[in-house]
């Protein structure tokens, strides 16, 4: 699949990016996150574990926009999602639109009928992605547990347990993780392979990243992904991939994993933990439940291709 080009304002060049840029990219997008919602949630372990993935192609799937040896604009689409950022300093140039321009272009030749892109609610992007005739599909939530939060104990049915994953159990985490997201997301199965690059092949991975509830039986139930980060001298932890089996829902197992997951990264020196739901999962609820707040909101616009 060959890439499109971008029609950009003089000066700028583009090609694909290349694993070495990720810090580049990374404080790229640190520095738009920082302007729009105060805080840095991006990680550079996010994009080189999306990047070194069997499935991705840096070459066709990902673009980037530099003045000279800085990079100004960074752009990447799988299947119909689309992740794009402008430097604050260069915004109101035309490369957000250019970069949207892109990502439309590449999804349309990947076989998508659709691409979408998460964005700060009302945000420069919010506002550039529906003047350029962007739906909005969802709504997302990122909510936060502060240091010293009390949390309910919650626990588990009898015989139940809860503890990291052992590498032989790793298909059957994949297994329900994606069982549970595909209820009720629309994209194609994700391999084990990929998963297997984003989650123990990610940067920095330690076994107890993967938490896991066992049942009687000794089979997983339930899982989630404990991803640990630096913000200068504070410990952060990003819950992601929480997902229960469909058989064994509504028995507290959800909740009890969320605990066990604040718990263990407090444990290697967490101040606070994070971690996002959107409209579709119905899963709000649950996270407030537990003592979580609402610290930004995020839509997905997508676009007819």
């Amino acid at each position: 699949m060959t890439s499109p080009t971008l029609t950009l304002p003089p000066g700028l060049s583009t090609r694909p990016v290349e694993m070495t840029d990720a810090p580049a990219v990374t404080a790229l997008v640190a520095a738009e996150e920082l302007l729009d919602i105060g805080e840095v949630a991006i990680e550079e372990a996010d994009y080189v574990s999306d990047w070194q993935k069997p499935s991705f192609d840096l070459a066709s799937q990902t673009i980037s926009v530099w003045d000279g040896d800085r990079v100004v604009g960074f752009a990447q689409v799988e299947a119909d999602r689309g992740d794009a950022a402008v430097h604050p300093d260069y915004r109101r140039r035309g490369i957000g639109t250019a970069l949207a321009t892109w990502m439309q272009q590449t999804a349309r030749a990947g076989g998508s009928t659709v691409i979408g892109a998460p964005v700060p609610q009302g945000k420069a992007g919010d506002q550039l992605l529906e003047k350029l005739g962007y739906r909005v599909r969802w709504q997302s939530w990122v909510l936060e547990l502060l240091d010293g939060a009390t949390i309910p104990e919650r626990p588990l049915p009898e015989g139940y347990t809860v503890r990291e994953a052992r590498p032989d159990e790793h298909e059957a985490v994949w297994t329900v993780t994606e069982d549970a997201f595909l209820e009720w997301s629309e994209r194609k199965r994700q391999a084990f392979e990929d998963w297997q690059a984003t989650v123990p092949g990610r940067p920095g991975f330690e076994p107890w990243n993967i938490r896991v509830v066992i049942d009687p039986t000794g089979e997983v139930v339930a899982t989630a992904n404990v991803h640990l980060n630096r913000d200068g001298e504070r410990v952060g932890a990003y819950i992601d991939r929480l997902a229960t089996r469909k058989d064994q829902r509504h028995k507290g197992i959800a909740q009890a994993l969320l605990v066990d997951s604040f718990a263990v990264a407090r444990s290697h020196g967490a101040v606070r933990s994070e971690l996002s739901t959107d409209s579709r999962t119905g899963a709000l609820g649950l996270y407030e439940k537990v003592g979580m707040s609402v610290t930004s909101v995020w839509v997905n616009r997508a676009k007819d291709l």
